[in-house]
C-alpha cells in the first residue's frame, strides 16, 4: 500500500489488532463528542459516530484515516462506556445470560475518498454469578469498553457462551473485513 495509515484510536485493542494485522500506522488522537441523534436506529450509531470521528481530522496527504466505534445492543438498547463500577455492574447484569449484538462502524477515508461499513455479531453469555460479575469488574476494569466488558479478557475466557460472526468485531476492529475494505480502497 503506498498510503500511510493513520488510526484515530485510543483504543490499545485497536492499536494491537492492526499491528497484528500486519500494518504499520501513526496515531492521531483527540477527543471527539460521540452524542449521535436520538431518531437514528441503533445499528446505524457506529458507524454514524465512525464519521463524526474522521470528520474531526484533516487527512494528511498520501494518508488513509482509519476511525472505528463499537456499540453493544441488547433488547433495542445501546450499552454504552460504563461510567463507573456500579453502571458496569449493571450493563453485566443485562447481558448475563443473554444474547446481544456487537456492532463495529468503521469509516476510511483520504483527501478524495470516503467509506464506511459496519459489521455485526451475535454474542450470547452464559449465567455468571453476581460475585463473578464483580470480580471481573474488580480485577479487569472494564470502562473503556462498550457494554462493560471485553471478549479477550477474563469474562470472555469463562463468560462468553456463543458468538456469531466476527470476534475481532466484538474486540473492536472487524480485521477481515477491513482489510478486504483496505485492499478495494
Amino acid at each position: 500500500m503506498d498510503k500511510i495509515i493513520y488510526l484515530a484510536s485510543k483504543s490499545p485493542r485497536r492499536q494491537e489488532l492492526l499491528t497484528l494485522m500486519g500494518f504499520s500506522y501513526q496515531l492521531l488522537l483527540k477527543d471527539v463528542d460521540e452524542s449521535y441523534p436520538s431518531s437514528l436506529i441503533l445499528e446505524e450509531v457506529a458507524v454514524y459516530i465512525s464519521k463524526k470521528k474522521a470528520d474531526a481530522f484533516e487527512i494528511p496527504e498520501n494518508g488513509i484515516l482509519i476511525t472505528s466505534d463499537t456499540v453493544v445492543i441488547l433488547n433495542n438498547e445501546l450499552l454504552g462506556k460504563p461510567e463507573n463500577n456500579n453502571h458496569a455492574f449493571e450493563m453485566l447484569s443485562k447481558l448475563n445470560g443473554k444474547t446481544h449484538k456487537v456492532v463495529t462502524g468503521v469509516n476510511l477515508r483520504t483527501e478524495t475518498k470516503n467509506i464506511s461499513f459496519s459489521e455485526t455479531t451475535e454474542v450470547t453469555f452464559s449465567q455468571l454469578t453476581d460475585e463473578q460479575l464483580w470480580y471481573y469488574i474488580d480485577n479487569h476494569q472494564p470502562f473503556d469498553k462498550a457494554g462493560s466488558y471485553g471478549i479477550q479478557d477474563w469474562i470472555g475466557m469463562v463468560g462468553v457462551k456463543e458468538i456469531n460472526g466476527s470476534y475481532t468485531n466484538v474486540m473492536g476492529l472487524p480485521t477481515e473485513r477491513l482489510y478486504r475494505e483496505l485492499a478495494n480502497f
